[in-house]
């Protein structure tokens, strides 16, 4: 199977390069490095003198996800070196944004094609002691290259929902064999944890979510509190990281509850992918609403008053959208798309509105609707009634967003539980 894998990896590999080339028309990050993607790095890497750790993030919610882990391996493991790898250019960029302060200590490349000779090539350059993947990332081939080479594989922070754990089992005998080759699941529940143990994984151990550890860095405090200077005193409705098709219900949901809402509520509107920020301005557009782009607007200079709905389109100040704003929003889950995940504004003291579709972080949307720190909505008319009632409500509104502070305090510990499973790994 893995043989019939790796020739479908070779035969796609035109297209999936055609496709490459095709989004770097909108994305130029997807048109560089390309070498990197087919398994060429230069040079190889002596790791004599700095031991590699290796953490995979593929994109931006991972490589957020990771950043409590990797300054707490830098920390702990003060002579060696991090490559983290990506798939994405977005999870690229926020990577170098957040870990530039580590400079030299770590390394970003893409992860190369999950073929044989191109990840065989990867782990020749870089000689890693340890593959770190986080989430849900699990590829066939390069974890069996890692097993042959001495490499352990641990799954960091692993989720695996009811509807991802169905299509696992449907790719059979491919996916088992993956599984049986991973040294060390690290699962955010218990039930992640009996989900993943059905595949076949020989360790598997409870460790809860790393998203809790993540501090909030004191730039983008600085960044919320200069973009809610121009804002001023309007209350602030954030909608985060919303996807295809939600934004235009929203929008309409928005323009009809206006009357509702406290005088001069502004929309702050935040797209999960970087690539559909002109066709969001063009839906605000359409609804009849005035808007500005965060990118134009400076920090330090007043927001118009006639503007109704700031569009957030800049990478990494996700942190600071959430500060800025009276009530949060967390998109992906109107539509059936599963969801994101609502620690950040929790961890922020926001009252979070989440909708119906929460598949891919069921436990932890639950376990905060049950401490009282968020509520769902039905749909987008009843995510607009919401924020009429908690930003009507100052009272109601500030101890939903303390119970949600709580909630995420509560909750810490994940990166320290995770670390500690690392010395059986790397001393084997």
């Amino acid at each position: 199977m893995r043989l019939l894998y790796s020739l479908a990896w070779w035969l796609a590999l035109p297209l999936v390069l055609a496709r490459l080339w095709l989004r770097g028309r909108r994305e130029p990050g997807y048109r560089q490095h390309w070498a990197e993607r087919l398994g060429f790095y230069g040079k190889a890497v002596s790791s004599a003198a700095a031991p590699v750790l290796w953490v995979h993030a593929v994109s931006v919610g991972e490589t957020r996800a990771a950043e409590p882990l990797i300054d707490a391996l830098l920390a702990e493991y003060p002579h060696s070196r991090v490559v983290l790898t990506h798939m994405t250019p977005t999870g690229r960029a926020t990577g170098r944004t957040l870990f530039a302060r580590h400079g030299a200590r770590l390394v970003q490349a893409y992860l190369p094609y999950d073929t044989g000779l191109m990840v065989s090539s990867f782990i020749r350059h870089f000689k890693p002691s340890v593959c770190i993947l986080m989430e849900t990332e699990v590829w066939p081939n390069l974890i069996a290259i890692c097993g042959r080479r001495g490499v352990p594989v641990l799954l960091a922070n692993a989720r695996l929902s009811q509807r991802s754990l169905g299509k696992a089992q449907r790719l059979g005998v491919l996916i088992r064999e993956a599984a049986q080759g991973i040294t060390l699941v690290a699962a955010q529940t218990e039930a992640d944890a009996a989900r993943v143990r059905t595949l076949g994984v020989p360790r598997v151990e409870v460790t809860g979510s790393i998203k809790f550890d993540v501090l909030v860095p004191p730039a983008a405090l600085a960044v919320g509190a200069s973009l809610r200077a121009a804002i001023g005193t309007r209350p602030v409705l954030l909608c985060a990281s919303t996807r295809d098709g939600e934004e235009a219900l929203i929008l309409e949901a928005f323009r009809r509850a206006r009357a509702d809402l406290p005088a001069k509520t502004l929309l702050l509107i935040v797209p999960r992918h970087p690539q559909r920020f002109d066709d969001v301005e063009k839906l605000i557009g359409w609804q009849g609403l005035n808007v500005q782009r965060r990118s134009t607007l400076e920090l330090g200079t007043p927001l118009a008053a006639h503007i109704d709905v700031v569009l957030g389109d800049s990478m990494g100040e996700m942190f600071a959208y959430y500060d800025v704003c009276d009530v949060a929003f967390v998109g992906g889950s109107l539509l059936p798309l599963g969801g994101q995940n609502l620690i950040e504004p929790a961890a922020l003291g926001k009252p979070v509105l989440i909708g119906p579709h929460t598949f891919n972080f069921e436990l932890v949307t639950q376990e905060a609707v049950a401490a009282g720190g968020a509520v769902r909505v039905a749909d987008a008319p009843d995510l607009m009634a919401q924020a009429v009632t908690l930003l009507n409500d100052t009272e109601v509104r500030s101890a939903m967003g303390a119970k949600a502070l709580a909630f995420a305090n509560q909750h810490r510990g994940a990166t320290a539980r995770t670390l500690a499973l690392l010395p059986a790994l790397l001393n084997r």
